[in-house]
């Protein structure tokens, strides 16, 4: 009885210790990543993550939110991993010691969107005449207003054009929201705004392709949006997982990666273009 009583005990503190072992293996093979709202709004993140973790066995969880915000959460520690899209920014991030490596995986464009009948005039316009225009004419403009990786190319496009930053005018309204929401307002108030194209493509996919709002001003190299995945320096956050996401980034750039985001489509057109090198 007594042999059994210590069998009994061993064989629960062995259980104990299997349980234990194993949450701490599964705590140390998952990753926490702070992204911006257009590639979760999108359906891309959705979309990739369950191949990542197929191929690697990491799991991968994410909170979406504007650029500036996202580096904020690496800088003070709370993420292991950043898909960010503000380049400057991420440079400087990287200077000031709270970030290590910067891989550059995806890109797509900036745009401006208004009203089809375009009652400003900007269609086919630069974007340093179409900004000139916007203000001048006082047509409503829907900023995010929310230091996110395109707020902040915004700010660069109106400084880039001559223009001082728009703040309390009442033709600029800052939302504070993420680009799908800011979207929606700019369609309700009749007004102009900038987006990537991804999101712009997410809004049309859930119009049936019949968006309200249309795509008036593209095309200028200014316009570019480069997407990149951005480790955490351990010497600022040692308790990030730091290999784990360099092989985060590995896999975003590899083949099969670049291979799922040249696939990912709606209406039939890219929302994103890999050009990992």
């Amino acid at each position: 009885m007594k042999n059994r009583l210590i069998f009994c005990i061993v064989i629960i503190f062995c259980t104990i210790g299997i349980c234990i072992g194993s949450t701490t293996w599964a705590s140390e093979k998952s990753l926490m990543m702070a992204t911006t709202t257009s590639t979760d709004n999108t359906g891309l993140l959705d979309y990739l993550i369950p191949h990542f973790i197929k191929d690697t066995g990491i799991t991968l969880k994410w909170t979406a939110t504007g650029t500036g915000k996202a580096l904020k959460l690496g800088q003070n520690c709370d993420v292991d991993v950043l898909l960010v899209h503000a380049p400057p920014a991420e440079k400087k991030y990287i200077a000031a010691g709270f970030g290590k490596d910067r891989r550059e995986v995806m890109y797509n464009d900036f745009v401006i969107i208004g009203p089809e009948n375009d009652p400003a005039g900007i269609k086919g316009k630069s974007i340093s005449d179409a900004l000139t225009v916007v203000k001048n004419q006082q047509a409503m403009f829907m900023s995010r207003g929310d230091d996110s990786g395109t707020n902040k190319k915004e700010k660069l496009l109106w400084k880039s054009s001559g223009i001082e930053l728009p703040d309390k005018e009442k033709w600029y309204v800052q939302t504070g929201q993420g680009m799908l929401a800011t979207i929606n307002v700019t369609q309700e108030r009749k007004g102009y705004t900038m987006t990537d194209r991804g999101t712009y493509i997410k809004y049309q996919s859930t119009k049936d392709g019949n968006a309200t709002l249309k795509v008036l001003v593209d095309g200028d190299s200014i316009l570019l949006n480069q997407y990149s995945v951005l480790t955490l320096d351990p010497k600022n956050c040692p308790d990030a997982k730091y290999d784990l996401a360099l092989k985060f980034s590995d896999w975003m750039a590899s083949q099969n990666a670049q291979d799922l985001i040249k696939n990912f489509r709606l209406l039939g057109k890219e929302l994103f273009i890999p050009n990992a090198k």
